[in-house]
């Protein structure tokens, strides 16, 4: 129905790792609400719109090891996938077996292996792609500017369903890693306010970087933003965290240019002290 009216279309998870713009998307927002869960032996198959704590609950009450790492991180599975989620060096791509996507170009459902789905750094094919065709289909030059831009955020993969591939564990280990992950995101992330999650992406070491600083693995964007001076910083109702410099909290009716402001200052801080450009994790609606 999108394609017919030519209306841009974004898909809309559980709304996490997203910044929504104050004025508003001129589109037509798709909410994933799809939510079956199955269990057979090592193998899940679980709806997109599935939340991803209710599949770590699952397979933990089902005594597979696999996705302790997942624990605390909010977000629809659909979600998940689409921007490979992950945390404690470990990601969606190490138990994604095959995602099951609606193709909006070809208008059909496809089945996608591990290898088709392109996975790296928070990134993903179906990230990748986005639908060109809604450009095209209007008449040369009578498509309103506002359309013409967020044609963009239509995606051409659209995530359905994933079956995961996990292992059987011990529920007294299992339960035993989560409580760990737990306990270290409450004492070092800033649970208490909301937020977008992770701001921006952990930057990949640069030789000139390394060179100033000597370390093999480089810092992460939340190191190099405290290193600017910016932990505490506020613009309106918007907060760089003081308990982790990669979050921009919302001390109680933040608007999102002011979460953007704060976003902008720590790019061209960091650009300027360090010559790194960070890249947003979050996505900009």
């Amino acid at each position: 129905m999108a394609k017919k009216l030519r209306l841009p279309f974004f898909i809309f998870g559980g709304g996490s790792n997203i910044l929504i713009s104050d004025k508003g998307f001129k589109g037509l927002v798709i909410k994933i609400e799809n939510c079956k869960l199955k269990i057979k032996n090592c193998k899940v198959n679980v709806d997109a719109g599935v939340l991803l704590g209710k599949l770590v609950s699952a397979a933990t009450g089902s005594g597979l090891t696999g996705l302790e790492w997942a624990a605390g991180i909010p977000g629809t599975v659909g979600g998940a996938v689409f921007g490979n989620a992950g945390a404690f060096q470990k990601s969606m791509k190490n138990v994604v077996k095959e995602v099951e996507v609606y193709d909006a170009k070809e208008l059909r459902i496809e089945n996608y292996e591990l290898s088709d789905c392109q996975f790296g750094y928070r990134d993903s094919v179906f990230k990748q792609k986005k639908n060109q065709s809604t450009k095209q289909s209007f008449v040369l030059g009578r498509a309103p500017k506002h359309i013409k831009n967020l044609c963009a955020r239509c995606p051409d993969l659209i995530i359905l369903s994933v079956v995961f591939k996990l292992k059987k564990g011990r529920k007294s280990e299992i339960k035993k890693k989560i409580k760990e992950y737990l306990n270290y995101k409450k004492e070092t992330h800033p649970l208490n306010y909301p937020s977008a999650g992770s701001v921006f992406k952990n930057p990949s070491p640069s030789q000139v970087f390394l060179k100033k600083f000597g370390r093999a693995s480089g810092f992460s964007a939340g190191e190099l933003i405290q290193k600017c001076g910016l932990k505490g910083k506020k613009i309106g109702n918007a907060k760089i965290s003081e308990k982790h410099a990669n979050f921009i909290v919302n001390l109680g009716n933040a608007r999102a240019k002011d979460v953007k402001k704060l976003i902008n200052l720590a790019k061209k801080e960091v650009k300027k002290k360090f010559k790194i450009n960070l890249e947003e994790e979050i996505e900009l609606l």
